[in-house]
């Protein structure tokens, strides 16, 4: 009997729930979601922030702490 393999889909949410890239809900790997999440974030580089409608202006060192990331078995 083989084991089914189980494959992993992994989900970044910006700080106020939506997902960082269009018509992209979830990522097949942590590395492809941190490269979307790395692009993601230098959309905010000139304006040196990342403005939230709940937490405020939050700087962009900080930006990774407010995502929402969740892994989810398929």
């Amino acid at each position: 009997m083989s084991k089914k393999k189980v494959s992993k889909k992994w989900r970044i949410l910006s700080p106020d729930g939506f997902t960082i890239e269009f018509g992209v809900p979830h990522y097949s790997s942590s590395e492809k979601m941190r490269e979307s999440f790395e692009k993601w974030k230098e959309r905010y580089r000139q304006q040196g922030y990342y403005s939230s409608t709940e937490y405020g202006r939050i700087s962009l060192d900080e930006l990774e702490n407010y995502c929402f990331v969740s892994c989810l078995d398929n």
